[in-house]
């Protein structure tokens, strides 16, 4: 299951976003916004990274107007590593080396034809499991 959390800015990008994933036949928890109001976007990616650091769920999309704010809320959290991805390259190489289980994206710097790509790529990509990735992420923490 894949947790999914934005706030207003990335509100229209989430929606399609989990229109795309059910497509693909992945479960999704949406932990909100629910509108185009005003909101807090910490609140929002402390849903999404206690969803995956519990076990919840699997991994997680996070989407602000820039991805910035939610990359930064985000990787405060133990054992969390979000990394915000603009294009197809970064979304692969962050999973392949880093093994992120958060992706981050703004709705106001890629549009959602890229950004179905990029969700596609990282949810697609598996960690390359290379001993020196295993010892550059355990020191992270």
């Amino acid at each position: 299951m894949i947790a999914i959390g934005s706030d207003h800015g990335g509100y229209e990008l989430k929606s399609e976003v989990i229109k795309h994933l059910k497509e693909r036949g992945i479960d999704v928890k949406d932990y909100g916004c629910d509108s185009t109001a005003s909101c807090d976007y910490p609140v929002y990616a402390d849903k999404v990274t206690q969803a995956v650091v519990s076990k919840e769920c699997e991994l997680g999309i996070l989407i602000c107007g820039t991805g910035i704010g939610m990359s930064m809320a985000a990787n405060k959290v133990k054992g969390i590593r979000a990394a915000l991805c603009s294009d197809c390259f970064s979304a692969k190489a962050t999973k392949e080396h880093n093994n992120a289980n958060i992706l981050c994206m703004g709705a106001r710097t890629i549009g959602p034809g890229l950004a179905l790509m990029i969700v596609d790529t990282f949810l697609d990509t598996p960690f390359s499991e290379d001993e020196r990735h295993i010892r550059r992420i355990s020191m992270f923490d």
